[in-house]
């Protein structure tokens, strides 16, 4: 008796019928009518879309959050999977049926399932999550596979009557794949909802010789500006936070002007980020 072939491993999905009854009561715990997780597997977005596909017996489609985990995005919480499986209209706990219509040309095939593309999964991701955590996933998907804003816009020109078209588009407005972590893209969203410049994304500063000196999370070239969102590594490595503070030496050597962030300052305090920010532009010339 052997589980069943998981395409991500260490998800160790298995159907009953797959391992004998005593391993099921002893290493297994059941998570849908028939789909079994190991014990102490944690029940992340990927997993729970493993087990929904698993449950659906190849009849569905991971749709949302399922499918931007499929599709490798990252940050993502243990929510509900979520599918559209013609002729259901009840599942288990741990999953939503969906009822969307679905193109021919909205789906793909990834490690066996069947899941909408990123085009598509950005598109429904964007109508139904609120605004910050539908910016970060879309964000995180278009990252993780490379989507752009009007791959989903056209995409979404397709459906002009479906529900949250208004609320996707406010979404498109400020979504940008160039954001590396979940903190990053709430800091690039401060500062515009503050009425801020829009910020470039992952800025690759070059020195005199050519080469890249650094790669900064946000900034403007305009105004030799960038902000850095420094993240727990950043303060609890002591190789990193030494590199930190040399790699701040040699950008303000350069010219450049650096803001950096804290999870206390962008959580408690986000006006003084914002403050800083707007100093640190006006200084240089901007009209903010």
């Amino acid at each position: 008796m052997g589980e069943l072939g998981d395409p991500f491993p260490g998800s160790w999905a298995v159907k009953a019928g797959t391992v004998t009854q005593w391993e099921l009561r002893k290493d297994f715990c059941r998570i849908h009518p028939d789909v079994y997780v190991r014990k102490g597997t944690e029940l992340d977005a990927r997993i729970r879309a493993l087990a929904a596909g698993h449950w659906a017996k190849g009849a569905g489609v991971l749709v949302g959050l399922s499918a931007a985990a499929m599709l490798g995005t990252r940050w993502l919480g243990d929510e509900p999977a979520e599918l559209v499986k013609p002729g259901t209209s009840r599942a288990p706990a741990g999953i939503i049926v969906r009822r969307d219509e679905l193109l021919r040309d909205e789906t793909c095939c990834v490690a066996g399932f069947t899941v909408t593309t990123p085009a598509r999964t950005a598109f429904d991701i964007g109508r139904r999550a609120p605004f910050e955590k539908a910016v970060v996933v879309v964000d995180a998907l278009m990252n993780a596979t490379r989507t752009t804003p009007s791959h989903i816009a056209d995409l979404a020109a397709r459906h002009p009557g479906a529900r949250g078209i208004r609320h996707l588009l406010r979404v498109l407005d400020v979504a940008d794949g160039g954001a590396e972590s979940p903190r990053e893209t709430l800091t690039r969203l401060l500062l515009i909802e503050a009425g801020l410049p829009r910020p470039e994304t992952q800025l690759r500063i070059v020195g005199h010789d050519g080469f890249v000196v650094a790669r900064a999370d946000l900034g403007w070239r305009e105004w030799n500006v960038i902000v850095e969102y420094d993240g727990a590594q950043h303060w609890n490595d002591r190789r990193q936070r030494s590199w930190d503070i040399d790699r701040t030496a040699i950008l303000e050597s350069m010219g450049w002007k650096v803001v950096r962030v804290s999870a206390e300052l962008l959580d408690s305090r986000p006006w003084v980020v914002i403050d800083r920010v707007r100093r640190a532009l006006a200084a240089a010339g901007a009209d903010v």
